[in-house]
């Protein structure tokens, strides 16, 4: 499967990286697809990855991840072009937070999230929240000793869940469908909880499991 994935920093290469490692090809959108950091990364991560701008990774993505920091969210995709994310998959693994402050806040809660808002920014698409709730440093086979974590994800299009559920299966998870697009609100504010114990415990080894009886 062809994977572009907007965004270069962390959490866009480290997913980047596990998918080509699992076979698929993968193309890392940025501002400066030149940059030494990225042609340093394509090398290491293999001939399955390459780099491009943002318009070339979305028009080349069948499916596609969004990971970028959100102060430069609807820039990115206005650059990627609405258009060529039409009709298909986007994973929006971004988390809308202001980091003025240790720790980050939330600009966006209540009523509305992150994820409405990039439904509404590229309507053509079939968004799902995913991969907000992590450390990127667990993104691709996470090992904990309770087991495999939960990937708790969110998005309208029936479809597009089962693609993002697959590609989450690949990468290690266990997945939990919460729903509409509108869940965002809530998985944004769990993020929230993954930061705040990261803040307090100066450590990212933790992850969320949903537990069943």
């Amino acid at each position: 499967m062809r994977i572009g994935v907007l965004g270069s920093g962390n959490v866009g290469r480290v997913l980047g990286a596990g998918l080509a490692g699992l076979g698929h090809q993968v193309m890392l959108g940025s501002r400066d697809p030149g940059q030494e950091k990225l042609k340093a990364w394509s090398k290491e991560t293999g001939p399955k990855a390459s780099t491009g701008t943002f318009a070339e990774a979305a028009s080349f993505a069948e499916i596609a991840i969004l990971a970028t920091l959100w102060a430069g969210t609807k820039s990115a995709l206005d650059l990627a072009g609405p258009k060529n994310l039409d009709r298909k998959v986007l994973i929006d693994a971004t988390n809308p937070l202001d980091f003025s402050s240790i720790p980050p806040t939330l600009v966006v809660s209540g009523n509305d999230s992150a994820g409405e808002q990039v439904q509404r920014w590229v309507p053509g698409a079939n968004v799902v929240k995913a991969f907000n709730i992590v450390g990127n440093q667990h993104m691709v086979k996470p090992s904990f000793p309770g087991g495999p974590p939960d990937m708790f994800i969110a998005g309208n299009d029936d479809g597009a869940k089962a693609s993002v559920t697959g590609l989450c299966k690949e990468l290690g998870w266990s997945v939990v469908d919460l729903g509409g697009i509108e869940s965002s609100r809530y998985l944004e504010p769990l993020a929230m909880i993954w930061i705040l114990h990261y803040v307090h415990t100066r450590s990212g080894n933790h992850a969320m499991k949903l537990l069943k009886k």
